[in-house]
């Protein structure tokens, strides 16, 4: 089949591209954020075994199936884009890693189950009422969330 496609043919694979839309300021904030582990870490040779690495992650709960393993066979790249509904009902799950193991799962859900949409006060519910404990059962001496600012952030002005 794929000696078909691409010899008699000519047809070639291509991949439908998800990207996260790149802000002016994303640069910055990510040499600003080098810069300071790399300081940080001239000071104290530990320290990056010290970072909280996280992100949270949708599943869509109305049978949308990831485009990963997509490829759509075309003498030329079609170029597609695929739509899906603007407010398809997801779960989203956070997740934290470390040099010492992972924290979570934590799935934002109310009290009943059922998923629901985050916002700052689910974030800050998700950090004192979950992750703040998590630490307090580890030994995690001077830890840092890599995410520092949006976490304190969070945390206070929620």
């Amino acid at each position: 089949m794929h000696r078909i496609l691409m010899k008699d043919l000519h047809l070639h694979a291509y991949k439908i591209q998800l990207t996260q839309e790149l802000k002016p300021t994303g640069h910055m904030q990510c040499r600003e954020f080098v810069n300071w582990v790399w300081e940080n870490q001239k000071v104290n040779g530990n320290f990056s075994k010290t970072i909280i690495f996280s992100d949270e992650a949708h599943f869509q709960l109305d049978g949308y199936v990831n485009t990963q393993n997509c490829r759509i066979w075309d003498a030329e790249n079609p170029r597609v884009i695929h739509e899906k509904p603007p407010h398809a009902q997801r779960a989203t799950v956070w997740c934290g890693f470390w040099a010492g193991g992972v924290i979570g799962p934590y799935f934002f859900e109310n009290e009943a189950g059922n998923a629901v949409t985050v916002n700052g006060v689910c974030y800050r519910n998700m950090i004192t009422e979950f992750l703040w404990p998590q630490l307090d059962g580890m030994d995690m001496e001077d830890v840092v969330p890599a995410g520092r600012c949006n976490l304190s952030h969070c945390a206070r002005n929620n």
